[in-house]
């Protein structure tokens, strides 16, 4: 039981944290992030299990990790209200080809990140962008003003 209450713990703040970590860090991922994930990922293991390293203390774990994600989700489709809480939500960047700084900077996102994702999307200019959106998934999808 020790286990699993551990697991539920682990697992909340795993949920705040990556909530505010920002997507935007999440999607962009550096060789030293990986790096980082892999590190975090071992402290938890070790504060989750301890030294226990029995097969059932594995799986108790495991599956405690895989209820509570398919809870998460089950919940942020049956609880609308929530769904920002737990998915985020999108945030328009660039309206009629103005950039919004308010919610750059709540992003933690640059004029020159945001050009890159232009760029990278085949759009030259963000004076042509009618919406810039960062999704929840950490990219930033472009519509542009009709010609």
């Amino acid at each position: 039981m020790d286990l699993a209450l551990r697991a539920i713990v682990v697992f909340g703040l795993l949920l705040v944290v990556t909530r505010a970590v920002g997507r935007r860090e999440l999607s962009t991922m550096e060789p030293f992030d990986l790096i980082l994930l892999v590190v975090i990922g071992d402290l938890i293991q070790q504060g989750v299990t301890q030294s226990d390293y029995s097969l059932t203390g594995t799986f108790i774990v495991v599956s405690v990790i895989a209820v509570l994600t398919v809870f998460t989700s089950w919940v942020s489709f049956r609880v609308p209200r929530l769904r920002g809480v737990l998915e985020g939500e999108p945030i328009v960047l660039v309206e009629h080809g103005r950039v919004i700084e308010r919610n750059l900077r709540r992003e933690r996102m640059t004029h020159e990140e945001l050009a890159t994702e232009a760029r990278l999307q085949q759009v030259a200019d963000l004076d042509d962008v009618r919406l810039a959106v960062l999704e929840t998934s950490g990219r930033v999808s472009f519509i542009l003003e009709d010609a």
